[in-house]
């Protein structure tokens, strides 16, 4: 008796331990995914299913150069694909779509087919904003309900929320080389602002999440996302591997938070 009595405290130790260690891997929305024309004849929509299954990918907010590429897996699978229209007919468009006034035409057409959920990911950066065209497309996300999914500079970001406060923006990259505390400071100013982590990889150097960011995720649980970035082919391949490094991190975060990050606020922002 007296041996059992000993040794329960370390059954109680095994027992409390083991609920973290069995966790199954977070299911991910993957908020940054694009399917351009390079990707079609490599990887056929069947394919990019399968690793989405791998890397365990619930569900993707898609975007595509040409447009194409993203009404292809949303006819595959529309109920695993988050469409949204990325503003670039070609590559070429990405410099100086924010003054062309036949980008803006084909926006406003492809809108019609009523499935998007966002305009973007774009690029767009401070002093850029004030066109007619930005000014319109910033019109149409609010009367449409739809993100702006905005790979821009902080100077952007808030260049877009003076044009309309309204607008709801997703920040692609969280800004590229933004810091925690400058992230933070824009979520505290703008509640319609979330920010996704595509490419970025300084929260975790060598696996281990840094202290400056776990606050910011503790401090802003609702409005932080993951993605990937698939904005050449050989990413695709890889993606899995991205996704593993990224539960890396998200387990040290407690559940709650970790399972908002890596699929609850996309599920939230759009919907089912």
């Amino acid at each position: 008796m007296l041996r059992r009595w000993l040794a329960l405290p370390f059954v109680l130790l095994l027992v409390s331990a083991a609920p973290a260690q069995s966790q199954p891997d977070l299911p991910i929305f993957d908020a940054h995914i694009h399917y351009s024309q390079p990707d079609w004849a490599v990887y056929p929509p069947e394919e990019i299913l399968k690793i989405f299954d791998r890397a365990g990918v619930r569900r993707a907010l898609v975007s595509s150069t040409p447009d194409d590429g993203t009404l292809r897996l949303y006819e595959k699978a529309p109920a695993r694909i988050v469409p949204e229209l990325r503003p670039y007919r070609t590559r070429g468009d990405m410099a100086s779509w924010h003054g062309d006034p036949a980008v803006l035409a084909y926006v406003e057409e492809r809108l019609k087919r009523g499935i998007y959920k966002g305009i973007g990911e774009f690029h767009l950066f401070g002093g850029q904003t004030n066109t007619p065209v930005i000014r319109r497309i910033a019109e149409l996300a609010v009367e449409k309900n739809l993100v702006l999914h905005a790979h821009s500079d902080e100077a952007a970001v808030e260049e877009l929320f003076a044009l309309n406060p309204k607008v709801k923006i997703l920040w692609a990259h969280a800004g590229m080389s933004s810091g925690p505390e400058a992230i933070a400071k824009l979520l505290d100013r703008y509640p319609n602002l979330w920010a996704e982590l595509a490419i970025r990889s300084d929260m975790a150097s060598g696996g281990k999440l840094d202290p400056a960011w776990r606050a910011l995720f503790l401090r802003h649980p609702d409005r932080i996302m993951v993605g990937t970035d698939t904005w050449v082919t050989s990413r695709w391949d890889a993606l899995p591997g991205y996704l593993d490094e990224m539960r890396v991190w998200l387990r040290q975060l407690p559940r709650e938070v970790a399972e908002k990050i890596a699929y609850r606020n996309a599920e939230r922002l759009f919907g089912p």
